[in-house]
């Protein structure tokens, strides 16, 4: 059964600069929190920003690797990479708290998402992270993922999340951006990759073979230089499909 509604979110606070024009198109967000990008002052911009269109805020923490923009694995103790988190998440909470706004949901960035989803030491201290905080927060998750695994045995809510701009291996993990196919550009590739997610619960991976895949949020990337157009086409797209974005 093809829902009436699905969730779109963005990653932001990335310096690109272009959520004025994102925020009014998308209905979640994920604000990058000092680790790979963002400060304080870009938070709170962002922040205002999602409030005024009342766009869901999550947090996008991490590795604290700005040079690399968080796409490197670093190798970090699990109890520095915990520390590092969780400081990501309060910074954006301190934020959150003096504009009045409430944290909705994690999504981890680049490779802690990607090792997140394959490397239990790496998933089990964002699990951990979940459970020390306070707030009812969802976990944007992969399908089929070790992180997912973990958040269920631990009663962490879960958002299941595909890429609407990302190939996929066979496996389920996203093509490395290492790689030429790694990204979808064309707005009708975009269109037709989410609509087989959402219509059959499946993704056509880079073999040219169909997975089984679930995911209640998609994601395009802010840093994607057609961001804003992709966004605008899809929509329209799934309009005709029937199919809000909320």
């Amino acid at each position: 059964m093809i829902p009436n509604a699905i969730d779109i979110n963005v990653d932001v606070g990335e310096g690109i600069g272009n959520e004025s024009l994102i925020m009014p198109l998308i209905s979640s967000c994920n604000i990058a929190c000092g680790g790979h990008a963002g400060d304080a002052e870009i938070m709170r911009t962002v922040v205002k920003l999602a409030k005024q269109h009342r766009v869901k805020v999550g947090a996008h923490p991490s590795f604290p690797d700005k040079e690399n923009f968080g796409r490197e694995k670093l190798d970090m103790s699990c109890a520095a990479l915990f520390k590092s988190i969780k400081g990501q998440i309060n910074s954006l909470l301190h934020v959150l708290q003096e504009e009045h706004g409430r944290l909705h949901h994690i999504k981890p960035h680049g490779a802690l998402y990607n090792l997140a989803a394959v490397d239990e030491k790496v998933a089990n201290v964002i699990v951990e992270v979940m459970k020390s905080m306070v707030l009812p927060i969802k976990l944007y998750v992969p399908y089929k993922s070790i992180i997912e695994e973990l958040a269920i045995e631990n009663n962490i809510p879960i958002v299941y999340e595909a890429f609407a701009d990302r190939n996929y291996n066979a496996d389920l993990t996203l093509v490395s951006r290492k790689e030429a196919n790694a990204l979808i550009y064309t707005e009708e590739d975009v269109f037709n990759h989410i609509f087989s997610i959402i219509s059959k619960n499946q993704v056509k991976t880079i073999t040219g073979k169909f997975t089984k895949i679930k995911a209640q949020t998609f994601c395009i990337h802010g840093d994607n230089k057609n961001a804003v157009n992709l966004i605008r086409s899809l929509e329209s797209r799934l309009q005709t499909k029937g199919i809000l974005i909320r």
